[in-house]
């Protein structure tokens, strides 16, 4: 049980707790990697390289939750519904709704 009835609940928890800046960063920069790992393993066909997406994904993002938020990552808590808010918040931080 995750403690939200929803996902709508739980995004602005998310939210709070990406509230530095350089996190933010930290999460895009990672994200960004894993879109780029994924496309780059898929267009060669070369998918042994797909390990990577989680490790460029969340090591960026870790390092900006130990380094600069200075708390523990919501995928430790709430796995799914912090994978779904990484990708919203990516898509706002594209969009230019969330400064990063």
């Amino acid at each position: 049980m995750s403690g939200y009835a929803s996902f709508a609940e739980f995004y602005p928890f998310y939210l709070s707790e990406h509230s530095d800046r350089r996190c933010r960063r930290m999460h895009f920069i990672g994200s960004t990697l894993v879109v780029a790992v994924v496309v780059l393993a898929l267009a060669s066909g070369q998918l042994r390289w797909l390990w990577l997406a989680p490790v460029a994904g969340y090591g960026f993002a870790w390092i900006g939750h130990f380094g600069f938020e200075k708390n523990r990552p919501a995928t430790f808590r709430h796995p799914l519904y912090s994978l779904m808010g990484d990708w919203v918040m990516y898509g706002q931080m594209l969009r230019g709704k969330i400064r990063f």
